[in-house]
């Protein structure tokens, strides 16, 4: 297996697979991973449904901004994005200059069934129901697709299965 020299960044909505994706393609590919959320909070001293409390969402996203930039100087790395590392359009211009951006979709049904346990996800936090998360996925959507370089859907896959395709779609044999 051919190794790459461009970071993965794996965007998507929360429970898309992201997290089990990256490590699986950390395994393949003989690479770092990096969980960006685990790895704010970390930095932080603090957990992302703390820092979403003590300093906004706004706070939380200049964090994400500047973990971004970081990610330059480790290439390569596979990266898993917090579900709205998009919602900015300087996080997309960073990823888009490191790498690939790998959008993983899932449909809001397969989503609630990934989360429904999770209490760690703030932005559902009162709102744990397929119809919040398609509404709040829709939202998004846009702006998922819009940074994407590859799409690929996960409901009903395996990991190996979506690891495949991903290296198929990046061209590493």
């Amino acid at each position: 297996m051919a190794g790459i020299d461009f970071n993965l960044m794996l965007i998507g909505f929360m429970g898309t697979g992201k997290s089990t994706i990256a490590a699986k393609l950390k395994e393949v590919l003989k690479v770092e991973q990096i969980e960006m959320d685990a790895l704010i909070a970390e930095e932080a001293g603090m957990s992302i449904p703390d820092i979403f409390e003590k300093f906004g969402e706004s706070h939380f996203r200049d964090l994400e901004t500047e973990m971004l930039r970081k990610f330059k100087e480790k290439k390569p790395v596979v990266v898993s994005c917090g579900g709205g590392a998009v919602l900015r359009d300087e996080n997309i211009e960073i990823m888009k200059g490191q790498g690939k951006i790998i959008l993983l979709t899932a449909t809001p049904e397969t989503i609630y069934e990934r989360v429904k346990d999770s209490n760690d996800r703030p932005v559902l936090n009162g709102n744990m129901n397929v119809a919040y998360i398609s509404e709040l996925m829709e939202k998004r959507r846009a702006r998922y697709e819009m940074a994407a370089d590859i799409v690929i859907t996960t409901d009903g896959k395996d990991a190996d299965e979506i690891c495949n395709e991903i290296l198929e779609a990046v061209n590493v044999k």
